[in-house]
């Protein structure tokens, strides 16, 4: 089971999808059209229409709602209390109140924890190995308030930063229509790497093409924006995760209670690296680098 954009939503009900989402809840026992039917939602980068979408198939009586990144799983648990609601690639989901715990969930959530905001130390160690000496860092992140992950994401990482030294410089935008304005203020700000908030990744094109036109180094959260001349990006893999994904879905569809279900966390993470767009910046890549790296792109 794979949600591919931001903010979305999949109502299943045992009885068409495109993209990924089909090839990964290819289970034995499920055929799409005779015992298994989906209904798709995409919020895209608006999360202020996360609450309509939610409450859209809730109308639908749909028996199991999957939500791909934090905005979509509160706007489901605000919809419904009793159908029971699958997280996909969600972060801090304890600290949103999305869960009691990870051990016991409670209530009619469960799912998979990304581990994002934990990882800010570990992603500005490999970008302060990649520029030194590194001093000023930007994040990129979601000024909306039905996006609470953002509050963690950055804190995360402004309390990695000063550990490390760095200066931290949070940027807040809204959406696409602001990035031009954010890339401006980084300039301003005379930052020398972008840390980007997953939630932006539908959009990392735009985001690529603006750090190239300012020589901004570039940390993603999945290999994807790499392939797309992202300069490094450091995470869990979402493929394997979306996989886990499909088999809660399996368990409850077979009479499982999400609240007997701990919620997972990511365990392994993949380091790639775009050596194209390091010489394009002019950025040698240390040795102890590509002996961490996953996956280097030529």
């Amino acid at each position: 089971m794979a949600l591919t954009e931001s903010g979305s939503y999949c109502g299943i009900t045992p009885r068409s999808l495109d993209g990924p989402i089909a090839t990964q809840f290819a289970r034995p026992g499920y055929a799409e059209g005779q015992n298994v039917a989906f209904e798709v939602r995409y919020a895209m980068d608006r999360t202020d229409r996360a609450r309509e979408l939610a409450r859209e198939l809730v109308g639908l009586n749909v028996d199991i709602i999957v939500a791909h990144f934090t905005p979509a799983a509160i706007a489901a648990k605000e919809a419904t209390g009793t159908i029971p609601i699958v997280m996909s690639l969600v972060g801090a989901p304890v600290e949103n109140g999305l869960v009691e715990s990870l051990a016991r969930p409670g209530g009619n959530i469960t799912g998979i924890s990304v581990l994002g905001a934990e990882l800010a130390g570990k992603r500005l160690e490999l970008l302060r190995q990649m520029i030194p000496p590194l001093s000023r860092v930007t994040v990129l992140a979601s000024a909306s308030a039905t996006n609470p992950y953002v509050q963690p994401f950055v804190r995360e990482t402004a309390t990695a930063a000063g550990k490390l030294g760095i200066r931290l410089d949070p940027v807040l935008v809204d959406g696409p229509a602001d990035f031009e304005r954010a890339f401006a203020t980084m300039v301003k700000n005379q930052t020398q790497a972008v840390i980007v908030q997953p939630l932006f990744d539908p959009h990392r094109m735009m985001i690529i093409e603006l750090a190239a036109k300012h020589r901004l180094a570039t940390m993603f959260g999945y290999r994807e924006s790499n392939g797309g001349r992202g300069l490094i990006s450091y995470a869990a893999n979402p493929a394997e995760l979306f996989k886990r994904v499909a088999v809660l879905v399996d368990k409850i569809l077979k009479g499982a209670k999400p609240a007997d279900l701990p919620v997972e966390q990511a365990a392994n993470f993949e380091l790639v690296i775009n050596l194209k767009t390091a010489k394009a910046l002019g950025i040698e890549v240390p040795p102890s680098i590509f002996a961490l790296a996953d996956e280097v792109i030529e």
